[in-house]
């Protein structure tokens, strides 16, 4: 069903889900477009445009938008009122302004869109998710969150001042960038009620976005009255490369190391951690899951499991911490609107 596929935006990212499309699909034809002026079509693809009409007229089946976030939404919305199924990388916006625009365009012509927060579909996340749904360690009282790498390691060949993390015009800082965790602590432990942060620039990099983003987060309260409370740490500054996040419950506490796809159990009455699980799958694994979850979704005409409301929700904890930071006081998710 996918004979033509189009990739918006080519940087890092994008070049990526290039080199996926052509594996995943051979046969496939695959525009790229980009709006710096480009002569030479990149390897892998089929022809280069420059301009969305070009691209319309390509006619794909579905588009992959790799663009900055701040340019997420005027790219994606003519492609879902062409009938264009869609996967937006994370976050699917800036704001959450213009997001309705989009979903009612996919509903309208029937598009299958998915949000790129492909963690989800890292078997060791999916693990830690089962095991904490398993009540394995009790009832939930809290989670600590972190995650950092020092911006200018991220891609050590460029200049980390020019890239997309660096800049607020092009949806760069701390809280856009590493949304992946407030995405996945949703999904695990559901709805967030509200909010407190501090974002902060703590470095002497040379950027115009937060480089330190500290949220303290409360859950809507589940059947027992009780709040999850987890505590979010998202920074460009650290050195030791870090991906960590431990749940402390009842009957001990589970953690999960991002970086090397481990799960660590503390059992109640022991006196260590013992690793229970461990996922050396290549870093490619969870984007081809992505993409072979999205491809089903096409052919079976069915709702993608991370959906725009999915990016809206991210959005609004994002707006949401922005303003709490700003009053330094305790936000509701949405009522500052």
């Amino acid at each position: 069903m996918i004979k033509r596929i189009l990739i918006v935006g080519f940087g890092s990212i994008g070049k990526r889900h290039l080199r996926l499309a052509r594996e995943l699909l051979p046969h496939a034809e695959i525009g790229v477009l980009r709006h710096k002026a480009e002569s030479v079509v990149p390897e892998g693809a089929d022809f280069m445009f420059t301009t969305m009409s070009e691209a319309l007229i390509f006619s794909p089946n579905l588009a992959i938008i790799a663009s900055p976030a701040s340019f997420h939404l005027s790219h994606a919305i003519p492609l879902a009122e062409a009938g264009i199924h869609l996967l937006i990388e994370k976050p699917i916006s800036t704001t959450s302004e213009g997001i309705e625009d989009l979903t009612e365009a996919c509903k309208n012509q029937n598009v299958v869109i998915s949000i790129g927060y492909n963690f989800r579909f890292l078997k060791s996340l999916q693990e830690f998710k089962s095991i904490i749904d398993s009540e394995m360690i009790g009832s939930i009282w809290s989670v600590r969150c972190e995650v950092g790498q020092y911006l200018p390691s991220w891609r050590p060949d460029g200049d980390y001042r020019k890239g997309v993390s660096a800049q607020n015009f092009l949806g760069g800082g701390a809280l856009l960038e590493l949304s992946h965790e407030i995405d996945y602590l949703r999904w695990i432990f559901g709805e967030v009620d509200w909010v407190q942060a501090t974002l902060t620039k703590q470095s002497d990099l040379e950027i115009d976005v937060e480089d330190t983003a500290h949220l303290f987060i409360g859950f809507a309260a589940k059947d027992s009255g009780r709040q999850i409370l987890a505590s979010v740490n998202l920074d460009f500054i650290r050195h030791d490369t870090t991906r960590i996040c431990t749940v402390i419950g009842k009957l001990g506490s589970l953690r999960w190391n991002g970086i090397g796809g481990t799960l660590e159990h503390w059992a109640i009455g022991t006196q260590g951690w013992q690793e229970i699980y461990r996922d050396e799958s290549p870093r490619d694994e969870s984007y081809i899951a992505e993409w072979k979850h999205l491809i089903h979704c096409i052919e079976e005409e069915s709702q993608a499991m991370i959906t725009p409301e999915d990016g809206l929700k991210v959005l609004q904890i994002i707006e949401s911490a922005r303003a709490a930071s700003e009053t330094k006081s305790q936000v509701k998710i949405g009522s500052f609107n």
